[in-house]
């Protein structure tokens, strides 16, 4: 399957099937998950950046268990919209999953999902740094599926 358009990936979905968010760091990949009716992500976990089998059975052991219909990818763009190296490590990173075992997937603008949600656990939790640390990612990839969804919503 290629990447498809966002807006392209809702007909694709079984009755039931969950979109499954991923937020691509350099050292971990955030995961959330949505519920059945696109309207809610919320945030699953974090998986470690390493071997890419070892991210791939990670996947396909959520996808499985969760019945995920199509996943979602951060795609951080600069300021001026431009690619730079964080995106271009998306694009790799959805390369890489589309080679392995071909699921449905759209990227999605994440700009600013990891500061935005640091704000939040510093000006509303007032949560040290290594409690944010611990579960940043799998914030942010939360964050940026629901960002994703909310355009289904208002676009679909």
């Amino acid at each position: 399957m290629p990447v498809r358009n966002l807006r392209d990936i809702p007909p694709l979905l079984a009755p039931g099937q969950c979109l499954l968010g991923l937020d691509n760091g350099a050292k971990h990949i955030g995961v959330a998950i949505s519920d059945p009716g696109l309207c809610l992500a919320s945030p699953l976990t974090t998986l470690e950046r390493g071997k890419f089998k070892d991210l791939q059975a990670a996947l396909t052991k959520i996808i499985t268990e969760r019945n995920i219909g199509a996943i979602v990818i951060g795609l951080p763009l600069q300021l001026d919209g431009q690619t730079g190296p964080a995106a271009q490590s998306a694009r790799t990173l959805a390369s890489n999953l589309e080679k392995a075992f071909a699921p449905n997937m759209a990227l999605w603008d994440e700009r600013f999902s990891t500061k935005v949600m640091q704000r939040e656990l510093i000006d509303v939790a007032d949560m040290s740094r290594a409690k944010r640390a611990a579960i940043i990612d799998k914030l942010a990839a939360s964050y940026m599926l629901q960002g994703a969804l909310d355009f289904l919503k208002q676009n679909g």
